[in-house]
């Protein structure tokens, strides 16, 4: 069989989560032969739009083609792979605005020379809040886990738009205007910094964003905001056991030919891996398959596996 699909009751042996599905429902799974992401990205979409304009109870449904955005590119902006593009913050990365020497955050600065990142996460439109707003942001950051969150407030003077608040001394006039380029900053908006690892700016900023969205009420609840995240990296490096490991399915296609396989740095591999997302929830997964037997060989050396260990297990 070229394809087929079969809708199936599912048991699943695991935790339930929140924001996953439950141990036991219903799932839509297919699998096609002889083709490329795209055409199943061609496949699907139409069913999700027919699915949700059927039952979403009126609400606006995003239309084919879906937004297709890489896993790394939705880390930077949205600090999740589960993106909720209801919300328009974006986040950004502004750790070489934080490194020169017109900026004199030091503890910023001592951060970043061990390694840790800065991302900026606007607000649109608080300025005018209390301050307690964002004296309230920093604490809840710290309860979570987070180094806490240094803020700027951004008002016109003079027909300039210039920074205040506790940091924005810290600052010339040259990295505001930077600060408010990059970002896309206007007047009465404010922006927050997180500097941490990247593993743990990323998981803040994420959480950051979704809940300045909420309180700041810039999400729409009529709408259903479908993307594709893509491109998910092959392999990671496992803290704990300090090795390099698979990131998620094994068994999918690396996006790099057999010829070049064994040169490539095991963290630079992508994988033909994508997930549907939808308003901040993955709804459903799949993988092209590596159906080369000797690139499989390949795959699980990078991570220590002899041909023999593969034929065994």
């Amino acid at each position: 069989f070229d394809k087929y699909f079969q809708i199936a009751p599912c048991f699943r042996d695991e935790d339930g989560r929140a924001d996953r599905s439950p141990g036991e429902h219903y799932q839509l799974d297919i699998e096609m032969a002889f083709v490329e992401q795209e055409d199943i990205f061609k496949t699907l979409e139409p069913i999700f739009f027919e699915l949700f304009n059927k039952f979403g109870k009126g609400k606006v449904v995003s239309k084919p083609p879906f937004k297709r955005i890489k896993y790394e590119d939705s880390m930077l902006k949205y600090g999740t792979d589960k993106p909720d593009l209801r919300n328009p913050i974006e986040i950004f990365d502004v750790t070489s605005i934080m490194k020169r020497d017109d900026v004199k955050l030091e503890i910023f600065k001592k951060l970043i020379k061990k390694g840790s990142i800065v991302r900026a996460i606007p607000a649109p439109n608080s300025s005018s809040k209390a301050r307690s707003f964002f004296d309230e942001f920093n604490n809840w950051a710290k309860e979570e886990g987070g180094k806490g969150l240094g803020y700027i407030l951004f008002e016109k003077n003079n027909g300039k738009i210039k920074g205040k608040g506790p940091i924005a001394k810290f600052f010339s006039e040259d990295a505001i205007n930077d600060i408010v380029h990059k970002c896309s900053l206007k007047e009465n908006d404010a922006v927050f910094f997180s500097c941490d690892t990247k593993k743990n700016v990323e998981r803040i900023s994420g959480l950051a964003r979704q809940k300045l969205g909420k309180e700041l009420n810039l999400i729409n609840n009529n709408t259903f905001e479908f993307c594709w995240i893509t491109d998910f990296p092959m392999y990671q490096f496992n803290e704990e056991e300090k090795k390099i490991d698979f990131s998620h399915n094994p068994f999918s296609m690396p996006q790099v030919k057999i010829e070049n396989f064994d040169d490539a740095e095991p963290l630079s591999i992508k994988a033909y891996q994508y997930d549907l997302v939808c308003n901040g929830y993955e709804i459903s997964s799949g993988a092209i398959r590596n159906h080369l037997p000797d690139l499989m060989y390949k795959v699980f050396s990078k991570v220590g596996y002899s041909k023999e260990e593969v034929n065994n297990k």
